[in-house]
């Protein structure tokens, strides 16, 4: 049945096997459309998949920021006639803190077949391994720039965090992260605690729990090339 492939990717410099299923690369392979965040990155992520696959032979259909939402009903009409369509985001889950959802939501709409695949979502991996609540999260994407209207979404987001017994996440740019950290350790609770989860599934992976306190006595690690996830909980 043809349907609309969400493909994950990997999260960094990691080995496909390691990470993906080998039933991925059977759906890949079957696959002529592909919906992609990046054309570049889609088409290296191909030739790493299968170092054999004909790229020339592939349509690809721009998904990413500078891309025009109208269009993407249109990517779809391979799915109407019958052809099945992946979709690749630029790293981890399609659809999840990604554009790909506005795709997947005509689809929905029109009642085309979605199958998402299996693969690795930074939010879950960082939710796993936090020790913090994983029954109630909430993912916040990206926090505001400005000094004073971050610090005060970081109290709200520690006010959550207490008041509804849930993880709190969010991300920033890699060259960001420090900052980040600093921000931090300056708005929440000394008592609060964070979780910094940077470079999942890859040889720089680095994972560490500890109260805010704790973290202003030891400091961050070097995170400003690798992509971080920030969570909170009390």
């Amino acid at each position: 049945m043809a349907s609309l492939y969400l493909i994950p990717v990997t999260l960094g410099q990691t080995a496909i096997e390691r990470v993906l299923p080998p039933y991925n690369k059977e759906i890949i392979l079957s696959i002529r459309h592909f919906i992609v965040e990046e054309v570049r990155t889609a088409r290296r992520f191909l030739k790493q998949v299968d170092r054999d696959i004909d790229i020339d032979a592939l349509t690809f259909y721009l998904m990413g920021k500078h891309a025009d939402a109208a269009l993407f009903s249109r990517y779809l009409e391979p799915l109407r006639k019958g052809e099945s369509v992946g979709v690749i985001s630029e790293a981890g889950c399609p659809a999840v803190a990604d554009p790909g959802a506005d795709v997947v939501a005509i689809a929905q709409r029109e009642g085309l077949s979605v199958v998402p695949l299996v693969g690795p979502s930074s939010i879950l991996l960082s939710v796993m391994a936090s020790g913090f609540n994983g029954q109630s999260f909430a993912f916040h994407g990206y926090l505001p720039i400005d000094g004073s209207a971050r610090a005060k979404r970081l109290k709200q987001l520690e006010a959550r965090a207490i008041a509804e017994d849930q993880t709190q996440l969010f991300i920033e740019t890699p060259y960001r992260n420090a900052k980040l950290f600093a921000d931090i350790c300056s708005a929440c609770n000394p008592r609060i605690r964070l979780c910094v989860a940077a470079g999942l599934t890859t040889e720089q992976e680095f994972i560490r729990t500890l109260p805010i306190k704790e973290w202003k006595q030891r400091g961050l690690p070097d995170l400003g090339k690798i992509p971080a996830i920030f969570l909170i909980y009390k």
